[in-house]
């Protein structure tokens, strides 16, 4: 059975989602999806910018408190596991040290927190997790997915991967994927396979450079947008 204990809640900020899939401020005036989000603040600050976003992740379907207790439990041992690999990530402004990287995780997780009761209740938080996903063809117009596809290469097959990636692009006409390094900062066995099925199918597959860098060479995001959206414009990235 999949418990609470199987999952390991590690949240992002707004600003870091804003430069790992290279958002731009008009960005803001699209429906976008959030797979994987997590305890990620972005939704929380997102939505107070007045931008329209839906996130989907398992932990949804556990309450507050529970979610709450759970980050306590593990928080100190991410912090020591990063601290104990601290050679595979990039300590740059703003995260320069393990006590930034300590402040910026809790802020985020703790904006979550504050927002999520509300958020579900009015349909910003969806209990849903990939490849399967509870929403009508093209109902976003982006999909972003942090911290889950790729990272994830020995747990999760090459054939989950292209499902998941296929159902993304079922959903919006615009998917950004970060990072496309598994655990252990090496490059995902999974993404040429991906990236094939994807150009099959008819879409158009870029690998673009972000300006954002933590885990040591995860500087690429993969960009995969129908090509009629191509044409009209809709898959191009902002800047930082």
């Amino acid at each position: 059975m999949f418990t609470l204990a199987h999952i390991v809640p590690w949240g992002r900020s707004f600003d870091e989602y804003r430069r790992m899939f290279a958002l731009a401020e008009d960005d803001g005036a699209r429906s976008m999806l959030g797979c994987a989000d997590g305890p990620a603040s972005f939704n929380a600050e997102a939505t107070a910018r007045g931008w329209r976003v839906t996130s989907v992740d398992p932990l949804y379907r556990w309450s507050s408190a529970d979610i709450r207790a759970r980050i306590a439990a593990i928080f100190d041992e991410m912090i020591d596991q990063t601290r104990r690999n601290a050679g595979e990530f990039v300590w740059k402004p703003p995260i320069t040290s393990i006590d930034a990287l300590a402040a910026i995780r809790a802020a985020a997780m703790n904006a979550f927190l504050d927002d999520f009761d509300d958020g579900r209740q009015h349909g910003r938080y969806v209990d849903a997790s990939l490849p399967s996903l509870p929403f009508r063809d093209g109902e976003f117009s982006l999909a972003l997915c942090s911290h889950f596809l790729f990272l994830y290469t020995a747990q999760l097959g090459e054939d989950f991967h292209i499902a998941s990636v296929r159902e993304l692009c079922r959903v919006a006409d615009d998917v950004r994927i970060f990072p496309l390094q598994a655990l252990g900062a090496t490059p995902s066995a999974h993404l040429p396979a991906v990236t094939a099925a994807l150009r099959r199918d008819g879409f158009d597959v870029a690998i673009d450079a972000v300006p954002y860098e933590f885990q040591r060479g995860g500087n690429q995001m993969m960009r995969i947008v129908t090509r009629s959206a191509a044409r009209a414009g809709r898959g191009r990235t902002g800047g930082a």
